[in-house]
């Protein structure tokens, strides 16, 4: 029970942040620009709706920006900004003199940065099945999308593109954690990323952090067809980076 009351305290500041906005704000952005287009290419529209195929395309086509910018970009900027709250605010001093362990701050902490990324997965969801049936109910003379959509497939990604963005977390979190200045975190984890998109074609490229969920997209969209261990890879990525933010958080004389 403690830790579920350390988990609250920690979810009532993020909702301070900007860090919440941007969980919804993303999570819509592209489905609300896809609905755009597919009213504005009205035609095409109405014969993609026809196809039996549709919503394996239209989920694909929803995920091209999200995989390979959006999300990286979103995780990297919410996980420091809900790990700097204490920064922001020069409170770690008041916060390490309340009745809680370190290890049960920094799980609350990490479980809470978890979560936002499972309910950006579930708002996005959402957003593309809206983005999916909006067009035939605006533009005059749409059909009904046809086909079975693809919920296993669809929960399926998910949780993969979930696995595939531990690492980004994992490394936002302790650069987070050990810098005071917001912009060393958010600068360190773009650079990562530039790295690891500029070595998406290299054979080793699941190695590079940040990689693994455009790999991951690639690959479920067919423009690469060798199998890379990026799921088992992100995993262990997550499990040492968590491990080593916690120990020299643990260790850490002067924390905040």
């Amino acid at each position: 029970m403690n830790f579920l009351y350390c988990f609250k305290a920690e979810w009532i500041k993020k909702r301070r942040s900007l860090a919440a906005w941007l969980v919804i704000i993303g999570g819509f952005f592209t489905p609300a620009i896809i609905t755009c287009a597919a009213i504005y290419r009205s035609e095409a529209t109405r014969k993609a709706l026809l196809k039996p195929d549709f919503w394996n395309k239209h989920w694909l086509a929803s995920w091209d920006t999200i995989a390979m910018f959006l999300l990286p970009m979103g995780v990297i900027l919410a996980t420091s900004l809900v790990t700097q709250v204490e920064f922001k605010n020069n409170t770690w001093k008041q916060l390490h003199t309340t009745p809680q362990s370190y290890t049960r701050l920094f799980l609350a902490k990490l479980a809470v940065i978890l979560t936002m990324l499972l309910q950006f997965l579930v708002i996005f969801s959402v957003g593309t099945y809206l983005s999916g049936i909006l067009p035939s109910l605006i533009i005059s003379n749409a059909s009904w999308p046809t086909g079975a959509i693809p919920y296993q497939k669809i929960f399926s990604d998910s949780v993969f593109f979930f696995v595939d963005c531990l690492p980004i977390v994992a490394i936002q979190f302790l650069l987070s954690l050990q810098f005071k200045n917001f912009l060393v975190p958010v600068g360190g984890g773009m650079a990562l990323w530039i790295t690891s998109m500029v070595s998406l074609s290299w054979k080793y490229s699941y190695l590079v952090p940040f990689s693994q969920g455009a790999l991951f997209y690639l690959k479920t969209s067919g423009r690469i067809s060798k199998d890379l261990p990026v799921h088992e890879v992100a995993l262990l990525y997550f499990t040492v980076i968590t491990g080593i933010s916690y120990i020299l958080y643990i260790t850490k004389k002067e924390k905040g």
